[in-house]
């Protein structure tokens, strides 16, 4: 499966999950099963974005899964209208993230939406 982890840089495995999907400028994109292959890292080829921007950009890269900090509602609307899966609360090096992910030991951060910067996204 192909996963998405929105980067606070371009450090691809060393970078740091981004606090905010859709501030991320850098997105890691990894094949995984029982490993990590094909590891790239790609900026979004846009500044500003309109809602639904990032998830069709990830979508045309084949990415069924996302792996991120913190994201918006409408986001979340868009990748689950696309068949792609969401895994919210993810923090830390993105190398261990993805360890986690395929390990099914990823720890998580379930209080993410009571973070002041996204208390205006109107989360469930």
């Amino acid at each position: 499966m192909r996963v998405a982890i929105p980067c606070s840089d371009d450090r691809g495995l060393d970078s740091h999950v981004s606090q905010h999907f859709g501030r991320a400028r850098y997105f890691l994109i990894a094949d995984v099963d029982d490993g990590i292959r094909n590891v790239r890292v790609v900026e979004l080829p846009f500044e500003d974005h309109m809602p639904g921007d990032i998830p069709r950009f990830l979508q045309s890269l084949g990415v069924n899964v996302v792996i991120t900090y913190g994201l918006g509602m409408k986001a979340m609307g868009f990748f689950e209208s696309m068949g792609i899966k969401v895994i919210s609360g993810a923090m830390g090096r993105v190398g261990d993230v993805l360890e986690g992910f395929i390990k099914n030991s990823l720890i998580l951060d379930t209080d993410w939406r009571s973070k002041e910067e996204f208390r205006g996204h109107h989360h469930d």
